[in-house]
């Protein structure tokens, strides 16, 4: 394949959210700066790229180890989010930090599962004119039966309700800053950027991989969250579930429609039956499905909700940078070096006033000589 070769090497910024991966963080973190470091020495990238990670409010010590890994190398860097606020936030965060700074970005999780050897496929996919490259699964054999079946169920679910997602992709892909760009102008809070990304456009393509077990520490996906992303993603990118009541009221109407005819027909022929277990299983059928259209409705009413209030998706807190893009790691070490001397230097001051005012310790400091004039 002949790629296109850029004018000047793109900037690129690995999106890295973490949350509580304070066992895994020190591993990853050097195969991520190996990472960028080759695909700068093979030409393909400039050395001003950067590993971004994004503090998603962990209760451990994973922003302690980003500050620690931005003082000891500048390709790393850290931004932190006042509280946690979710993986997609995070995810969004991150991108929109790097949007004006990268030409390209690349968001992976922080876990090592993902392959990291595929960005040299997704940067050159790039390079070739691509402007979105997805990661895909190429198979699911890490997976146990249950969490391959459900998640192969999802994506086909999604896919009949009209939504456009990549099959067996999640959140590892790479995005150029003019796809963030407009991106930007998603303003949703309710995310799921799987199915929002597609929907921006421009040319794609997908780089398959196999993806690993965890290096370290835990699974921050549990089977409650997975069913609440799975639920957002359904909702906030597509209308067919309320399609699909329109069409359960519309059925259920004509046959209790055709039920009252049946029921008029039985009394002309005296024939009827009186019981109360038919009408008691009708009104609970009946009642049971009100309520389910009720709660469907009743969330896409509350994602309105959360829509038109217009609250921020993330707030940074932290950033080991200042805003004139100024390392705030290094400016902190030269401050805490002038002000540990200041301190050095006022000790040494006064243990040298209170050994002179101490007879038994006077005769330590030698007397000056005589004849020699102080200047």
């Amino acid at each position: 394949m002949e790629m296109r070769i850029k004018m000047e090497k793109p900037i690129l910024y690995i999106v890295i959210p973490c949350y509580n991966e304070e066992e895994v963080l020190p591993i990853t973190s050097g195969e991520f700066l190996t990472k960028i470091n080759e695909l700068a020495g093979e030409g393909k990238i400039s050395d001003q790229s950067r590993v971004l990670f994004v503090n998603d409010g962990s209760r451990d010590k994973t922003w302690e180890i980003i500050t620690g890994l931005a003082q000891q190398d500048e390709h790393f860097i850290g931004i932190a989010q006042s509280r946690n606020r979710g993986h997609q936030n995070a995810v969004l965060a991150g991108l929109m930090e790097a949007k004006d700074k990268a030409d390209i970005t690349i968001s992976i999780d922080c876990d090592g599962q993902d392959d990291i050897n595929a960005m040299n496929d997704m940067v050159d996919a790039y390079l070739d004119g691509c402007e979105v490259v997805y990661g895909v699964r190429s198979k699911r054999d890490t997976d146990t039966f249950f969490k391959r079946f459900t998640a192969e169920s999802f994506y086909k679910l999604l896919y009949a309700m009209g939504a456009e997602v990549v099959f067996n992709h999640a959140d590892y892909r790479l995005v150029s800053s003019r796809v963030l760009q407009e991106f930007a102008n998603f303003k949703e809070v309710n995310l799921f950027l799987r199915g929002m990304f597609p929907l921006v456009g421009f040319k794609s393509t997908s780089v398959y991989y196999e993806r690993h077990e965890r290096i370290a520490g835990e699974s921050h996906y549990p089977l409650r969250k997975m069913l609440a992303l799975a639920f957002d993603g359904i909702t906030s990118l597509s209308i067919k579930p309320i399609r699909i009541i329109t069409g359960l009221g519309t059925f259920i109407s004509l046959l209790s429609f055709l039920a009252i005819i049946w029921t008029f027909v039985m009394v002309y022929m005296k024939n009827s039956v009186v019981g109360w277990a038919s009408t008691i299983s009708i009104i609970c059928f009946i009642g049971g499905v009100q309520l389910i259209c009720l709660g469907v409705l009743g969330e896409y009413i509350g994602k309105i909700y959360m829509e038109v209030k217009h609250r921020p998706r993330y707030i940074i807190s932290e950033r080991t940078w200042d805003e004139n893009g100024e390392d705030c790691m290094e400016r902190q070490i030269e401050e805490n070096y002038d002000r540990i001397r200041v301190e050095v230097n006022q000790i040494i001051k006064d243990e040298m006033e209170r050994i002179k005012t101490d007879p038994a310790l006077r005769h330590l400091i030698p007397e000056p000589k005589k004849g020699t004039a102080s200047r």
